[in-house]
């Protein structure tokens, strides 16, 4: 086999508060140094080289994958007005077609918007906004052609199906329509890609003459717009990871100032809805895990309590509809959906006991009696549902084919591990019924642990390729993520972060030692902050794993968050700390993944990047792969993919994604 590519070393010292430090990679971070594209290219070839003997695994997994996907396919109708919209796929292409009707039977009749038409000849192609005018006949549409999430935004006149004149360049995420159709207020990012000003063009007029409706100095928090569920008013929200503003524009107002909601205090966290002549607030205000407020449509300040705050309990959010308000909340480490009346009555849709994906689907119509959601699990695919919200009657409206998988045959259940200081982390697994839990069997383990983010349990048809050849699969749900409400998500950020990985490493050790897995056949798996996480876990214990997948992994994290010039780093600093001064300093450093590489033998590493990721520099993993590779003593396999013209999702189209799952699982069980 060929030797692998070696990243000259080019000496750098780095002054911090815990001294002096070596970094000959550091070179890497400049992507104009024909080195760096050079070494980026040689690693990706090299990877060619060791996947190259199973290749055959690889296309056999492909075309698994690709066997259970209905390629031509039909979301289900949604209505909004006097139209019903759908998205479909067709069988040879990679984007969805967005389409609508006038009634859900006809909904794919006229396409608004086919992708692969946008996409062309493009390597990438994602679609960052899709909004419909009030009217009905404009659509604002927003498209990334190389993943680094700079979007241009355009207009097209859908009772002619052309584009207009109107062209905004480098525009974010975040869209809201006035009441009349004829202005659009929209984000743009900073030079870091922090989202810092909404800005608001009017239909029919040149970019250059768009109106800069707020700006947000604090570079801690970013910037966002939406059109509150009702439509009659235009919010605005600055969010850091500790505090909130909102700000409100009458939707039939559009050049009205902004005005404040209450205000920015520091560590008061909150959403604002309309809802008929009042005011619904989701607030942490002496309330850790979140308590729904209302206040007058006229005195936001006048705040009475509708739900109270229950520990343990965290409601995520509040959608007003005209006769009730729907709650989506974790419990117990569960998602689940309450449902309250105006005569304080409420209902909890009963879903079961099984560990559960349950989201509010699409639900645009404020003046409805059904609630549209859905629901999967490690063995259920998604499913969604209508549900009246009185009687409880529900209707399956659809339920995402699995070709030829026998849904019977997989089992899903829920364990608990015990992390080093007693705490107990919930893990999900599934596997197939004949696969024996006897120590045996290899195991695949999952997680992400970061930014109060939960990762419920999820179907894939992907995963069934491992599952069918005697493999487990596990979700770990460790502290940093929002499972166990807003306490599971303090004890494992800043100075408790080290909580996250050693919980994540007691469910791999809980595995083996209840039978579950075999203690020698465990992987682990992690993306971003995942990344991070499964980096920190192999770091501190090396010996416990036979594999690593690392996406987009988050591992250079004290050099990182050491440079306010990169994207993202002062906003960061709520969640990690600042390491440019203790304590942060050497608690950082005793976790960081590439400041911990050590003379020992690594298990299988498959690290995976993006050169326009703008959230995870692709720098970081081609950093900590080279000085791996320089330090470990053993010789187990080490290979980097960067997608050359992808970002932080790695590739965009469909089928190309499933080839690259298909690779990464193709790794897996060549070295597990």
């Amino acid at each position: 086999m060929a030797e692998p590519p070696v990243a000259p070393r080019k000496p750098r010292l780095l002054e911090r508060p815990t001294g002096t430090v070596s970094d000959p990679w550091a070179w890497l971070i400049d992507r104009d140094d024909p080195d760096t594209v050079a070494y980026l290219e040689a690693e990706n070839a090299y990877t060619e080289v060791v996947m190259e003997p199973h290749r055959p695994v690889v296309e056999a997994l492909f075309t698994e994958i690709k066997s259970r996907v209905q390629e031509t396919d039909v979301s289900v109708p949604v209505r909004k007005g006097d139209w019903w919209y759908v998205s479909r796929t067709v069988e040879g292409s990679n984007y969805p077609i967005h389409c609508r009707g006038r009634s859900a039977e006809a909904a794919a009749e006229t396409v608004l918007l086919d992708e692969n038409t946008e996409a062309g000849e493009l390597d990438y192609f994602a679609l960052g906004a899709f909004d419909v005018s009030p009217s009905g006949d404009l659509l604002a549409y927003a498209t990334d052609t190389d993943g680094g999430e700079e979007y241009t935004l355009r207009f097209r006149d859908l009772t002619t199906g052309t584009d207009t004149s109107d062209v905004v360049e480098r525009v974010y995420y975040g869209t809201a329509w006035s009441a009349g159709s004829d202005w659009f207020f929209y984000v743009r990012p900073d030079e870091a890609m922090r989202p810092f000003q909404v800005w608001r063009h009017r239909l029919g007029t040149d970019a250059a003459d768009d109106v800069l409706v707020h700006t947000e100095p604090d570079e801690r928090f970013f910037l966002g717009v939406e059109l509150s569920r009702d439509e009659r008013y235009v919010i605005l929200h600055a969010e850091s990871k500790l505090t909130t503003e909102s700000w409100i524009v009458p939707s039939d107002a559009p050049e009205s100032a902004p005005r404040t909601m209450l205000g920015r205090r520091e560590g008061h966290e909150y959403a604002v809805e309309h809802w008929g002549d009042r005011w619904v607030i989701l607030s942490n205000d002496d309330a850790e895990d979140f308590r729904v407020l209302t206040a007058p449509e006229d005195d936001p300040s006048a705040l009475t309590e509708l739900v109270p705050h229950h520990p343990g309990r965290r409601i995520n959010s509040a959608e007003p509809f005209d006769g009730h308000l729907v709650l989506h909340e974790w419990a117990d480490a569960q998602q689940r959906i309450r449902v309250l009346f105006a005569d304080g009555s409420e209902r909890v849709v009963d879903l079961g006991d099984t560990p559960s994906e349950v989201e509010l689907g699409d639900n645009p119509e404020y003046h409805s009696d059904m609630i549209r959601y859905s629901y999967q699990s490690l063995a259920t695919p998604e499913s969604v549902y209508d549900e009246h919200v009185v009687s409880g009657e529900r209707r399956l409206l659809k339920q995402t084919p699995a070709l030829g998988v026998d849904l019977s045959q997989y089992l899903s259940s829920r364990t608990w591990a015990t992390a080093p200081d007693g705490v107990r982390v919930p893990v999900d697994i599934v596997h197939r019924h004949d696969t024996p839990l006897d120590g045996t069997a290899p195991v695949l383990l999952y997680g992400y642990g970061a930014y109060e983010s939960s990762v419920p349990p999820y179907f894939s048809v992907a995963r069934i390729s491992l599952l069918d050849r005697g493999w487990v699969f596990a979700l770990a749900h460790p502290r940093g993520g929002g499972e166990l409400g807003r306490r599971w998500y303090l004890d494992g950020k800043l100075l408790s972060k080290r909580n996250s990985f050693t919980d994540f490493i007691a469910c791999a050790e809980h595995l083996a030692g209840s039978g579950v897995a075999d203690a020698r056949r465990i992987a682990i798996r992690g993306g971003s902050a995942g990344g991070l996480l499964v980096g920190a876990a192999m770091t501190m214990r090396p010996d416990l794993f036979a594999a690593v997948n690392a996406q987009v992994p988050f591992v250079d994290v004290v050099s990182t968050m050491s440079d306010p010039s990169l994207p993202l780093t002062i906003t960061e600093w709520e969640e990690w700390g600042d390491p440019r001064a203790e304590p942060y300093a050497s608690y950082i450093a005793s976790y960081s993944p590439y400041d911990n590489v050590a003379a020992v033998a690594y298990p299988a590493l498959y690290v995976t990047a993006g050169l326009n990721d703008p959230r995870v520099s692709y720098h970081e993993p081609a950093k900590w792969v080279a000085r791996l590779r320089a330090t470990t003593t053993g010789d187990r396999p080490m290979v980097l993919k960067t997608d050359m013209g992808a970002g932080h999702g790695g590739p965009s189209g469909r089928y190309d994604a499933w080839r690259d799952e298909a690779q990464s699982l193709a790794f897996l069980l060549a070295v597990t």
